[in-house]
C-alpha cells in the first residue's frame, strides 16, 4: 500500500535528487515550470564549495501540477544528469510513529 501524499499548508512539495552540483535555480525552474506555476524552489548550496548539494524542493499550487512533474520528470536528465524526483513529504511520513 502507498502511502498518502501530504499537502503543506500552502501547496504540494516534490523532492528531486542527484542534481549536477553546477545546476541552477533556472535550470531546474526552466524544466518544471511547464507541470504548473511553481510556488517555491528551494535549491541547497555547499556552503564551502558553492556548488549544489544535489537535490531542490519545488512546490506546486495543486496535486495535479505536481504529480505530473513527477511522472514526467523521474528519471530524466538535467545537465547530465539522470534525476529522481517524488513527493518530499508523505502522510505516513508525518505522523507520530505509529503503525
Amino acid at each position: 500500500r502507498h502511502a498518502q501524499n501530504a499537502p503543506t499548508v500552502e501547496g504540494w512539495i516534490i523532492f528531486i535528487t542527484n542534481l549536477h552540483e553546477e545546476t541552477q535555480e533556472d535550470d531546474v525552474h526552466d524544466k518544471f515550470c511547464e507541470f504548473g506555476e511553481i510556488k517555491n524552489l528551494h535549491l541547497n548550496l555547499d556552503r564551502r564549495t558553492g556548488f549544489v548539494k544535489g537535490y531542490a524542493l519545488v512546490e506546486y499550487e495543486s496535486l495535479k501540477e505536481a504529480q505530473g512533474a513527477i511522472d514526467n520528470m523521474n528519471g530524466e536528465t538535467l545537465m547530465g544528469a539522470e534525476i529522481k524526483v517524488d513527493w518530499a513529504f508523505s502522510r505516513s511520513a508525518i505522523r507520530t510513529g505509529r503503525r
